[in-house]
């Protein structure tokens, strides 16, 4: 890890080391330094060019945890997994500029679900079950029904005219339902799952999964009568930063106060919640 540390550092602040290289930073040492760079970036002014320094190394230093998230889509084209690692960079970015020493996780668990996101909605907004023709989709599932019939009868893969004169359509018609059966992908949940230890398992043994977000509902059943107890302005605060996701900098002008304050006043807030939680745990 090439790292070099300036002599200049103060009694007053912590100065940030120098990293030659972030985005060569082994994993380990990456989540040493995180938390130094996230400590010193909460105490910056956006905008300062030390401000920028710090938010850049933090996203180079983290590239890994992209191609990590990336990696669960390996079988995709190499042009579209550069899409994929593009999109989950914004949610890395997003994962930074969120984060807080305050919350006491690691950021590595609170950047991927985030990174994660971006990939997934990605794929929402640019796969065929968004994108294709209501009737090319119904087109899709008549297709599949002839090509069966036709090849059963003929003993041989039917022809497009032989599909358009079966369905009843256009031949451009049955094309376009082609074209849209290659981008859709179905399987039985009965479908055995290749490589799975027993040999045995089907689709539908790895639907489904302990639903966690029954924990957050008894946390936020717990956290309601602490909030009510907050002043106006506490909660404003806490609700302009959870719930509307806004930066310090964003608080701040907001509140007329400056970013420094708003971080003192939410490691405050959340200090106080934190130990109200525990106490009715």
């Amino acid at each position: 890890m090439a790292v070099t540390t300036e002599a200049k550092a103060t009694p007053a602040r912590t100065e940030l080391p120098e990293v030659a290289d972030p985005s060569q930073v082994a994993p380990t040492d990456a989540r040493a330094l995180s938390r130094l760079f996230f400590d010193r970036l909460a105490t910056l002014e956006e905008g300062t060019h030390e401000h920028q320094y710090a938010r850049n190394t933090l996203i180079e230093m983290n590239m890994s945890l992209v191609r990590y998230a990336a990696g669960r889509f390996r079988s995709r084209g190499p042009q579209e997994m550069e899409d994929i690692v593009q999109v989950g960079m914004i949610g890395l970015i997003k994962a930074i500029d969120r984060f807080e020493l305050a919350r006491e996780v690691e950021f590595t668990s609170f950047a991927v679900p985030y990174i994660v996101g971006e990939i997934k909605r990605f794929f929402r907004d640019t796969s065929w079950a968004v994108h294709v023709p209501r009737r090319l989709q119904e087109a899709r599932v008549e297709l599949a029904k002839a090509t069966e019939e036709l090849g059963s009868r003929l003993g041989r893969k039917p022809t497009t005219q032989e599909l358009a004169e079966l369905m009843n359509l256009p031949e451009q018609e049955v094309v376009d339902a082609m074209v849209a059966s290659n981008g859709y992908t179905s399987a039985s949940l009965d479908a055995a799952v290749g490589g799975s230890e027993d040999g045995e398992s089907v689709l539908a043994d790895f639907i489904g999964a302990e639903d966690t977000a029954m924990e957050l509902v008894e946390d936020v059943h717990s956290l309601a009568p602490l909030l009510a107890d907050l002043d106006e302005r506490d909660r404003q605060i806490i609700h302009m930063r959870f719930v509307e996701e806004l930066t310090q900098a964003e608080i701040g002008e907001r509140l007329g106060i400056s970013q420094m304050h708003v971080s003192r006043l939410l490691n405050r807030l959340l200090a106080r919640l934190r130990k109200g939680m525990l106490a009715t745990g």
